[in-house]
């Protein structure tokens, strides 16, 4: 047998023996997490990454829960030193300390001052490190985890226009990233209209002719979560464009009802209103575009 092989058959048997509360040979006798905590739910992380570290069994558990020696000593009494469980639960910067022992990179790497952080919220408010699947890594499970806090963009997105989040198609974590972002709001880049770029890649310019607005911000026309306008507009056009082109090149009286069918109507307020000569709204690159119409 290989040297390699005989380690992964050395590490698996220990790893079994510890779960099961058998100690491997040459292994001194000593009190196991699982004598006691014998439910299916400690069990289940045998079955996950979390299972193996320190070398699996009383390792895998003091690796994230510390020695505990008060709590080996008197379980009734004292709590593990670090507890994620609701009985004696540890202060959130300890709990997330712990993880972070590990998850220090990548996306973890701007945890700390994130907004979660600062809500005082812990790793263990999302994630479940007992689960041999742990459902915030799922696209549509993480969604749900999300909205059970954010209850303003659950409504949101229940809106006639919204991004297919309840489909499938996008997620949360597409544009946020729930451990800390550089910009506002954890988005994943640093301005939003990086973060709106990185899907809507035909909108980012440089453009002959641009439109200031949606140069500076795409959210002084849009909602990104939900909007009863098509498409995500924060008003229907034309009150949207008069909201900065009052008197410019047209009639300088706002366009009301009275433009709309059954009165006297009005083109510009029909069909894509604005938009109907506008059409390149984002920006042009035609010669003749200065005013976004081709």
């Amino acid at each position: 047998m290989s040297g390699y092989r005989h380690q992964v058959v050395i590490v698996c048997c220990a790893l079994v023996l510890g779960m099961a509360g058998i100690a491997a040979p040459g292994q001194a006798e000593e009190s196991l997490c699982l004598d006691c905590h014998d439910d299916s739910a400690m069990h289940a992380v045998a079955g996950t990454m979390h299972g193996s570290i320190g070398g699996g069994g009383n390792g895998a558990c003091t690796s994230c829960h510390g020695p505990s020696v008060e709590h080996e000593n008197d379980p009734d009494e004292t709590h593990p030193d670090v507890s994620f469980g609701p009985q004696w639960p540890s202060d959130p910067e300890v709990r997330s300390a712990s993880c972070s022992t590990c998850h220090d990179n990548g996306e973890q790497l701007l945890w700390a001052g994130s907004e979660h952080q600062q809500e005082n919220m812990s790793c263990d408010s999302c994630h479940d490190a007992h689960q041999q699947q742990d459902l915030v890594l799922g696209k549509q499970e993480s969604d749900k985890i999300c909205m059970d806090c954010h209850a303003q963009v659950r409504s949101e997105l229940h809106l006639p226009s919204r991004h297919p989040i309840a489909e499938g198609k996008t997620a949360c974590t597409d544009c946020h990233n729930p451990h800390g972002g550089m910009g506002h709001a954890a988005l994943r880049e640093v301005t939003v209209n990086d973060n709106c770029f990185s899907c809507h890649a035909d909108k980012r310019g440089p453009f002959l002719w641009e439109h200031p607005p949606a140069a500076e911000d795409c959210g002084l026309c849009h909602k990104p979560h939900g909007s009863v306008n098509e498409p995500l507009l924060t008003a229907r056009g034309p009150a949207l464009c008069q909201q900065c082109h009052a008197t410019a090149f047209h009639p300088s009286q706002p366009y009301g009802s009275e433009g709309l069918p059954n009165g006297s109507a009005n083109p510009n307020m029909l069909g894509k209103n604005c938009l109907n000569c506008h059409s390149q709204i984002h920006g042009s690159n035609h010669p003749s575009g200065a005013r976004l119409t081709r």
